[in-house]
């Protein structure tokens, strides 16, 4: 049974620090917030021109923001390109436009799509066909699967592909060629400016029509098209940052295997980990200033985000090491 946010803050979404700081009253601070899949680094924000705070933005630079993300993406035409106010909000109104779909998702997945799509099947893949719409994370969120683009190409059912790790591995991405497919992308994690609340969504130009109508007019800021259309223009900033995330991963990925956890899971900006006292462990992070992310379908299980310092990293790996000697 899913409780929702309210009985369990921290199984239900990452990023809940002030839950955290409730629960773990006497932990020190300031919190080393680990339970995001959102990159440790940010985008490096240029002076942006004030005025965008004082004015509403303009249809014409929403248009160059929306053509800039397809470019990076590899979309040919910007008319199947619409940005939403972070990829959370798409999710929830994909949901409302498909609700009379006979729908079906692959598990685990991010609990937005729980939320958007209630009543939705937990099926496997070999069972998709049997449905009208199959809703999937690629990469997954917590566990990192990958699914094959040619096999997703293969399923006869409507897609709805939340990609919100691909751009650290485009590899994985079905852009460009997504045949009706819908697909999510997160503009927030691999930037590391989730404040921004950025997204977008790729489709046929009919569900784009009918996304925009929702959104109305001036669905995100003036400012968020300023930085988001600096960054996506930026290509050798992405390219060296997926070589600084993949490195920052392997380091996490010895730093959990040298304290006895098993990484069974992740992309290059988050790690799933298991150890029979997992539970255990997380209250032990939570004491020590430190929010990892447990899951409520697997007790075994935590998620570990990047440090984004080498000050992170040491309280990390006191922890960590406290813990497996103390345990």
């Amino acid at each position: 049974m899913n409780l929702g946010p309210a009985a369990d803050p921290f199984r239900f979404h990452g990023g809940r620090l002030a839950a955290a700081a409730a629960h773990f009253h006497d932990a020190p601070t300031p919190w080393v917030d680990l339970s995001t899949g959102i990159s440790p680094l940010a985008y490096p924000i240029a002076d942006v021109d004030p005025s965008l705070w004082c004015r509403l933005p303009e249809p014409e630079q929403l248009g160059e923001l929306e053509a800039a993300a397809a470019h990076a993406f590899g979309v040919n035409n910007p008319a199947e390109i619409v940005a939403v106010p972070g990829s959370d909000i798409a999710i929830r109104l994909l949901g409302t436009l498909f609700s009379s779909q006979c729908s079906a998702m692959l598990t685990p997945i991010y609990s937005g799509h729980r939320a958007a799509w209630p009543d939705a099947a937990e099926i496997s893949l070999a069972q998709a066909d049997d449905h009208d719409l199959l809703i999937l994370a690629n990469p997954n969120n917590p566990d990192g699967r990958v699914i094959a683009t040619e096999r997703l190409r293969q399923v006869q059912a409507q897609l709805i592909v939340d990609e919100a790790f691909a751009d650290s591995d485009p590899a994985t991405s079905l852009l460009p060629d997504r045949g009706d497919a819908i697909v999510l992308r997160s503009f927030g994690k691999f930037f590391g400016l989730a404040g921004l609340r950025l997204g977008f969504v790729i489709a046929d130009i009919s569900v784009v029509r009918r996304l925009r109508a929702l959104l109305g007019d001036w669905p995100i800021s003036g400012m968020t098209i300023a930085v988001g259309l600096a960054a996506y223009r930026d290509q050798q900033w992405q390219q060296d940052h997926r070589q600084r995330l993949q490195t920052w991963a392997t380091r996490l990925d010895q730093l959990l295997r040298d304290n006895d956890l098993d990484v069974v899971g992740g992309t290059s900006l988050f790690r799933l980990a298991a150890h029979d006292n997992a539970r255990d462990l997380f209250e032990y992070l939570g004491k020590s200033g430190i929010l990892v992310r447990p899951f409520e379908a697997n007790s075994q299980q935590l998620r570990f985000g990047l440090p984004k310092d080498e000050t992170a990293w040491d309280r990390l790996s006191i922890a960590l090491n406290n813990w497996r000697e103390n345990r």
